[in-house]
């Protein structure tokens, strides 16, 4: 491979990783000031942890023999000391680089939906267990040959379309948080208005983050195609963002009388979920409406939380999993020459869905059995006294803000 394409593909990968830093400003702006700390550092630890296991053993689960398979084994080349020794290293482990910081991203999100109550040790214990049971196979299933990647194949209908995670890093992270909510329960004060942002400015630079860095997460797997398709996925990259922050502020200004920045910031936010499985298969108009959608569907979503009474914090269900969805489900209808109101007939929408669906319910199943060892046996949530105290001191011994009043 040519030095520029491999330059691009150590770019789009910095860029990919720079989310996560970008997420946990998202979601440390959203929480209180006494559980920042926390909500941070539950996205640094996937970093660490993720980043480690996927190096040892997760790259290999990421690919399968047969569409049968559950994952990659484990072991084939634990540490990648044979990729190590092979003529194409160099190119090689560009790619596995790329593909851990997707896995670290996918985790990080999940913490969004159990904010202000968790323990970290605990959360890394999840983290751990999820990424190696969750994370791991999916990627293989979606991606790496399995049976999502071979569904078309195997039914004689169009291959499944999901060019940058809509359902192995989306709807899987939205399914896990809501069954990680239901694990913990709710909030000691989980009523509407009672949990206010307490940094609007570290939202806003930590969506604009996340925006800068979608464009290595959509684009970025064009460094092994050649550019092919870059421009297009560029250009939905920004279209569908936009439309769905418009979609959003308009949802707020009627449902709640005021546009916001947080909505804003959500708004852009759920537009980039919903054009990630998407954003190389739709013409720019069509992509326009998805971010439409995508805005205005989201913003009314994460009202469901207060309805149904599960404690989805930072709305990790409302905009990944419900995003996820829709972007993914989208294809079915406006895919290029495959969607079904495009000339395709109905395959493309039946593969999509059963992707989806299947996706969703392994990653909801999952996460509940590895949240409900944690608790039962470790625990999974502080306890009363803690957070009411505030996580942040309790947990990590830390203040995100230290005052003192000058002495006259």
């Amino acid at each position: 491979m040519d030095a520029g394409s491999m330059a691009f593909g150590i770019v789009a990968t910095a860029l990919v990783l720079f989310m996560t830093p970008g997420l946990a400003f998202f979601y440390g702006g959203l929480v209180r000031a006494k559980s920042v700390i926390s909500m941070m550092m539950m996205s640094f630890g996937a970093i660490g942890l993720v980043g480690t296991l996927w190096i040892l053993y997760g790259y290999n689960m990421s690919a399968v023999d047969s569409p049968l398979d559950f994952s990659g084994n484990p072991f084939s080349d634990l540490g990648l000391a044979a990729m190590a020794a092979g003529e194409s290293a160099n190119t090689d482990f560009i790619g596995v680089a790329y593909g851990s910081t997707f896995a670290i991203i996918t985790i990080a999100l999940i913490s969004g939906a159990i904010a202000d109550r968790a323990k970290f040790g605990a959360w890394m214990l999840f983290a751990g267990a999820f990424a190696t049971l969750g994370y791991f196979p999916i990627a293989a299933w979606v991606w790496g040959g399995g049976w999502a990647y071979s569904l078309g194949e195997l039914l004689g209908l169009p291959a499944v379309i999901d060019y940058a995670g809509g359902t192995a890093v989306h709807i899987n992270a939205g399914a896990a948080a809501l069954a990680l909510t239901i694990v913990l329960g709710k909030r000691l004060d989980f009523t509407k208005g009672a949990h206010k942002p307490h940094n609007v400015p570290f939202v806003i630079l930590g969506a604009s983050i996340l925006w800068f860095g979608w464009f290595g997460f959509n684009v970025g797997a064009e460094w092994l195609n050649g550019l092919e398709g870059a421009g297009l996925i560029t250009l939905n990259t920004v279209g569908a963002t936009a439309a769905a922050i418009c979609a959003w502020l308009l949802v707020e200004k009627l449902k709640d009388g005021k546009p916001t920045s947080v909505g804003a910031a959500s708004g852009a936010v759920a537009g980039l979920v919903a054009i990630t499985p998407a954003c190389a298969n739709l013409t720019p108009g069509w992509a326009l409406l998805l971010g439409a959608l995508s805005g205005a569907l989201c913003a009314l979503a994460v009202e469901l939380k207060w309805r149904l009474g599960f404690d989805d914090s930072l709305d990790v269900v409302g905009i990944h999993l419900v995003g996820g969805m829709l972007g993914t489900i989208y294809l079915g209808f406006f895919a290029n020459d495959t969607g079904l109101l495009l000339g395709g007939g109905i395959g493309q929408l039946l593969v999509q869905l059963i992707a989806s669906v299947g996706v969703m319910i392994y990653a909801f199943v999952a996460a509940f059995v590895i949240g409900f060892a944690i608790e039962k046996t470790i625990g999974f949530r502080v306890t009363s006294e803690d957070e009411l105290a505030g996580v942040d001191r309790v947990v990590h011994g830390e203040d995100a803000y230290e005052y003192e009043l000058e002495r006259v």
